[in-house]
C-alpha cells in the first residue's frame, strides 16, 4: 500500500532518474568559445543517447556569482558587456539522432567604434519535450488500470559561455585565503577553499592544482580543479577542492607544506598564472 510520503519519495526518484538520464544525452565540443581574432566558431552537439533528442538554442546573458554561480540577468550591471547583439547563429533548433551529432555555427559581427575589453553572453542549449501520447496522465492510467503513476518529462539544459575580445585587454589573478577545511559529508577527506582575486578589463580561465611538500622533500598532488574561470567584472571568486589522498592517508601531512598554483590549461600552453603557499601546522 502506497502512502502519501511513498509517492513524494517515488516522485523524487523518478525526477532525479530522468534528470540523470536527459543531462546524459547531450555532449556539447567545446565547452566554451573565445572570439580573439577570428570571426566565425562552431559548437559540435552529440547525442550519445538511445533516442532522439531536439534542443532549442538561444543566447542567455549571465552574471557570475561569488562561489562560481551563474545568474540569468538582462540588464548589465557596472563592468559588464554582453556579447549576444553581436552573435549570429544557426540552426535555433536541432533534432539529433541517436548515436548523431549536429553542427551549430556562430558568426561574429562587431558594430563601428566598439569599446575595447570583454564581452560575453551564453549560448543555451534547452531540451524539447517529447510531445506523444505515451506521456499522457490518463493514458498510462488507463493502460495500468490503477495504483500510483508517476510522470516525469525532465527538461534539461546546458550552456557554454561565448567571450568576444576588442582591442587592448589584459587581466592578472592572485590566490589568496587559503584554508584547509575539515571532512565533511560533502567531502569526505578534507577539502582546500581560497578565493581567487582578479585585475583587468578580460577573464581568466584556467587549472587549479594543490600539492603538499613532506618535510622529508616528497611532493604529492592533492587537489586540482579544471577549467575555472574569473569572468568580467568579478573581482574575485572562491573556489572550493575537494582533497585527494593516497590510499591510506588520513589528512595532510604535519609540518608540511600546501602550494596551490593556477595556470593557463594545456592547450593554451600552461603558463603559470599565480601561485601561493601555507606552511601546514
Amino acid at each position: 500500500m502506497f502512502t502519501k510520503r511513498t509517492d513524494r519519495w517515488l516522485a523524487g526518484l523518478a525526477l532525479a532518474l530522468f534528470a540523470q538520464a536527459a543531462f546524459a544525452d547531450l555532449m556539447l565540443f567545446p565547452t566554451r568559445i573565445v572570439f580573439d581574432k577570428q570571426r566565425a566558431a562552431q559548437v559540435q552537439l552529440m547525442n550519445p543517447g538511445s533516442e532522439p533528442e531536439t534542443y532549442r538554442i538561444h543566447l542567455v546573458n549571465r552574471r557570475m556569482g561569488l562561489n562560481g554561480e551563474f545568474i540569468s540577468i538582462e540588464t548589465p550591471g557596472p563592468g559588464e558587456q554582453f556579447a549576444d547583439a553581436m552573435l549570429m547563429y544557426s540552426p535555433h533548433q536541432v533534432t539529433i539522432a541517436p548515436g548523431g551529432s549536429q553542427i551549430v555555427r556562430i558568426i561574429l559581427r562587431k558594430p563601428a567604434g566598439l569599446t575595447d575589453g570583454e564581452y560575453r553572453s551564453h549560448l543555451q542549449f534547452d531540451r524539447v519535450a517529447e510531445a506523444s501520447g505515451g506521456s499522457n496522465v490518463e493514458d498510462l492510467a488507463r493502460a495500468g488500470g490503477g495504483g500510483v503513476g508517476v510522470v516525469v518529462q525532465a527538461l534539461i539544459g546546458a550552456s557554454i559561455p561565448v567571450i568576444v575580445r576588442h582591442g587592448q585587454t589584459n587581466a592578472s589573478v592572485t590566490l589568496s585565503d587559503v584554508q584547509v577545511l575539515p571532512p565533511s559529508s560533502s567531502n569526505p577527506q578534507g577539502a582546500i577553499a581560497l578565493q581567487m582575486n582578479r585585475e583587468g578589463n578580460r577573464s581568466v580561465y584556467g587549472d587549479l592544482v594543490a600539492t603538499v611538500t613532506t618535510p622529508g622533500g616528497v611532493t604529492l598532488e592533492v587537489a586540482k580543479a579544471g577549467g575555472v574561470a574569473v569572468y568580467v567584472p568579478n573581482a574575485a571568486r572562491r573556489a572550493v577542492m575537494p582533497l585527494q589522498l593516497p590510499a591510506g592517508a588520513v589528512g595532510l601531512p604535519v609540518g608540511g607544506v600546501l602550494k596551490v598554483s593556477f595556470r593557463d590549461r594545456p592547450d593554451a600552453g600552461g603558463k603559470l598564472l599565480a601561485e601561493t603557499s601555507l606552511a601546514l601546522p
